[in-house]
């Protein structure tokens, strides 16, 4: 054997079982690189709107209502085209903090609001000269009850911060049920975990489960006679959990009651 080939075979057989070794290593064990989670700090701009009238709480692109009465409150946000998600994001919570400048914002701390309003665009202006929810702008929409906990209200246009976190919810998920003869109409409110959802079935006590179509932010609709039967629902979050709530409303049950279902976790 050549004086060469000697020394390449030690070098070859550690090379051998090195790779062997690799290969048999558990999947946890490799390390990768993953994209950017929907719970990580992300930037944005927020301004404020003042209510002249109690009834700009009341409305809203996700079909919520009565902000008061469904729970929400002042603790909302309307969100620019690129976050909205035409509806799909209505009942998810985020955290918000005011970042960069420092003359107008309130250090160390932050506000948790719901999703339940679109911030138009506005294409009489562009994107960095007015329009602040022209794409692709990331903006936020707050009252000035919720803005103050943050900033001053001088503020005006602030560079902010926020995240995705989960909704946190006293009772079940409830169901308003709204429409006619054998069109009905379902608003979906208070539901915790990730907060939005992305599809619904119902299932009468005669029927099977249908699935249930978005109409507008979180209302869905299904065209079936369920009258003089218990209504049961079926909700899965963007998560990819589901919570079955069945017989929720009663067979009496009546167009514009809501029942309140079970929870996810």
């Amino acid at each position: 054997m050549s004086p060469t080939l000697q020394l390449l075979l030690p070098l070859l057989l550690l090379t051998f079982l090195a790779s062997t070794a690799l290969s048999h290593l558990p999947s946890s064990s490799v390390t990768t690189t993953t994209s950017l989670s929907i719970y990580d700090w992300q930037s944005a701009r927020a301004t404020y709107y003042a209510a002249s009238d109690p009834r700009d709480a009341v409305g809203g692109a996700c079909g919520y209502g009565d902000l008061v009465k469904a729970g929400y409150g002042m603790a909302t946000v309307g969100l620019s085209e690129p976050l909205f998600e035409r509806g799909q994001i209505c009942g998810a919570c985020f955290v918000l903090r005011c970042v960069d400048d420092m003359r107008w914002c309130i250090p160390g701390t932050s506000i948790i609001v719901t999703a339940t309003n679109f911030c138009a665009p506005n294409y009489g202006f562009t994107a960095d000269g007015g329009g602040h929810c022209n794409p692709p702008n990331k903006h936020l929409v707050l009252p000035i009850e919720a803005f103050e906990k943050i900033a001053i209200w001088k503020a005006g246009n602030m560079p902010v911060q926020y995240r995705r976190i989960k909704c946190r919810k006293e009772g079940g998920i409830r169901f308003t049920i709204d429409g006619s003869n054998i069109f009905i109409s379902v608003l979906i409110t208070n539901v915790a975990g990730v907060g939005d959802i992305v599809s619904v079935k119902i299932k009468g006590s005669r029927t099977g489960w249908l699935p249930m179509g978005r109409n507008w932010g979180q209302n869905w609709h299904v065209s079936a006679d369920l009258k003089n039967q218990p209504l049961s629902f079926e909700v899965t979050s963007s998560d990819g959990l589901t919570v079955t709530s069945y017989n929720v409303a009663p067979k009496a049950w009546n167009f514009g009651q809501t029942f309140e279902g079970k929870q996810f976790l």
